[in-house]
């Protein structure tokens, strides 16, 4: 039961942070109809970017957070600005090409820079594990978790509540109803992009805090919160929360039992072997709007 247990909460907090990158890719879609492929590497910029403030240059943690969240956030804006915006009234496949492309660039930039080989992340949190009942809990996992619900809360109010959340949900449900309400569509693609950018950046930082290493594996984060997307739903946030809980929990859960009996390779496959079982009963996610088309 304590194994049972262990699993299921380091389950919660992994799936916390595929949730809190899950809406990087929802905020993203429900904005411009665009699935961005280069989502895992947001996060492996930001990973490194901290690193980078954290041992060579001796920037305080919660300092190094900040200018970290600002890069990110100017990144995305440049990226959407000079990449993606040129690219508006194009085919929705072309525009997923390029966030292809746009992931092999981001990684081979940091390639470049950083290097293959992992590289150690500074302790940020104190070692000594905390006891919830029979189970042992890093603090690093406790404290992610915690900043993970606090944000996920927060941009949940940010999209109900604020003028620009409203507007970013009534560019995604209309453009051109968006356009006749005096909104700038693509100042809400802008912004779009920029959170998305500063969501994963956020992820990659509490990860390397997490994994106390930094390698280009982060980047596949992106392709393993892929189900999860599609899971919850694309257009749904809550969705996104909810379908992100489910896989890192059945993800762990299959490796903690199913590994030792079939070798290992279990855990990789089970998100999408649950994506397959669930999409056969909803086609449109947990979440998802159902569109139908007249003729």
């Amino acid at each position: 039961m304590d194994f049972f247990l262990q699993l299921v909460i380091n389950g919660v907090v992994v799936g916390s942070i595929y949730a809190l990158v899950a809406m990087g890719f929802v905020i993203i879609y429900k904005s411009t109809s665009v699935l961005n492929f280069a989502q895992g590497e947001f996060l492996l910029v930001g990973a490194y970017i901290s690193l980078m403030l954290l041992v060579r240059y001796k920037v305080p943690f919660y300092a190094t957070v900040l200018i970290t969240l600002l890069f990110a956030g100017v990144l995305g804006l440049l990226i959407e600005r000079l990449i993606l915006r040129p690219m508006i009234g194009e085919p929705v496949i072309s525009v997923i090409m390029v966030t292809l492309g746009l992931s092999s660039i981001l990684r081979a930039i940091v390639q470049g820079i950083w290097g293959t080989d992992t590289q150690p992340y500074p302790e940020i949190f104190p070692s000594q594990p905390v006891m919830l009942g029979p189970v042992p809990v890093s603090r690093a996992y406790l404290w992610s978790m915690g900043c993970v619900i606090v944000l996920l809360v927060l941009f949940t109010l940010f999209f109900k509540y604020s003028r620009f959340g409203i507007a970013m949900r009534a560019t995604a449900f209309s453009q051109q109803v968006a356009l006749s309400m005096g909104i700038s569509v693509r100042f809400m693609f802008a912004l779009a992009w920029a959170i998305a950018a500063v969501v994963s950046a956020i992820g990659g930082i509490l990860l390397g805090a997490m994994r106390t290493g930094v390698d280009q594996s982060l980047a596949l984060i992106g392709l393993k919160v892929l189900p999860v997307v599609i899971l919850g739903g694309l257009d749904s946030i809550p969705g996104a929360i909810i379908g992100g809980l489910l896989i890192g929990i059945l993800e762990n859960l299959a490796g903690g039992y199913l590994d030792p009996m079939f070798g290992g390779g279990v855990k990789e496959v089970a998100p999408f072997v649950i994506l397959v079982a669930i999409l056969m009963i909803k086609p449109y996610g947990l979440f998802g709007k159902v569109h139908i088309e007249r003729v």
